[in-house]
Formats: structure tokens, sequence, C-alpha cells
């Protein structure tokens, strides 16, 4: 992938930032104050300990966050990396929502539910600020 070839736009650009801001807070949250709730959404079939894989899912969080921040020569390929990270970890918001597990103000199945519609949206905006979207259109 040639990402020189590519530019985004201000607009583009300022909502990159602001993602990558949204994946350094989520990680800060999932390494200290919110671990319990962010182990509310590990699926339990997973056969690791919930808290390996709130910290794993943090540190990766992390490295996404300011990759969209800092890393513009790569953001094509960030962004698709992370809108697929987003598909991987959508099992976890099944899960919760299939388990009646409250977290992050979702107490109610109406409120689990309406946060699985807000997945695709995080995938599109991973692919269109990082201008992945027009370079896949492109490529395919």
């Amino acid at each position: 992938m040639d990402n020189q070839t590519v530019s985004t736009s201000r607009t583009q650009t300022i909502f990159r930032i602001i993602l990558g801001s949204i994946m350094v807070l989520a990680a800060i949250g999932h390494l200290t104050f919110q671990r319990d709730e962010f182990q509310a959404q590990v699926p339990n079939w997973i056969p690791l300990s919930k808290d390996l894989v709130v910290i794993l899912s943090g540190l990766v969080e992390l490295g996404f966050g300011l990759s969209m921040i800092f890393w513009k020569k790569e953001r094509v390929k960030i962004g698709i990396a992370l809108a697929l990270f987003y598909i991987l970890i959508f099992p976890g918001n099944i899960a919760q929502y299939m388990n009646g597990t409250d977290a992050f103000g979702l107490d109610t199945d109406t409120k689990r539910l309406v946060r699985l519609f807000f997945q695709p949206v995080l995938v599109i905006w991973a692919l269109w600020s990082t201008d992945a979207l027009r370079y896949l259109k492109n490529k395919f």
C-alpha cells in the first residue's frame, strides 16, 4: 500500500485523531479503573482469564490509539487493522447482550441491543477517517 499517494481531508484527520484519542482513553480504562466493566464483555467461551484478555486488549487498543494519532504514513493499514479489531471484538458485545451482563451503564437488554448497532459505525469511522475506505474501493 502506498499511503503517500492517499491524502485525507481536514475533517477526516480530525475524526482520525478523535478516534485515536477514544482508543487511548479506552486503553487506560482497560488497564486501570474500568477493568471489571471490560471483563463483563469477555465471552465465557474464551479459554483465557478475563483479566488477561482485558489487559491484552487494552495494550492493543493503546497501540491502535497512538498509531491513529501519530503514525500518519501508515494510516490506511492502521485503519484497516482497527476496523478488523472492531469486528473481532464484536462477539464480546454480543455476549454482553446475550448474557444480560450490566457494564458501562448498559443495564437493560434494550440498551445492550442498541449498542450492537454502533459497532458498524466504529468500523466505518476507522476506515473513512484513515482513507482506507477509498483505498479499498479503488483496490476492489
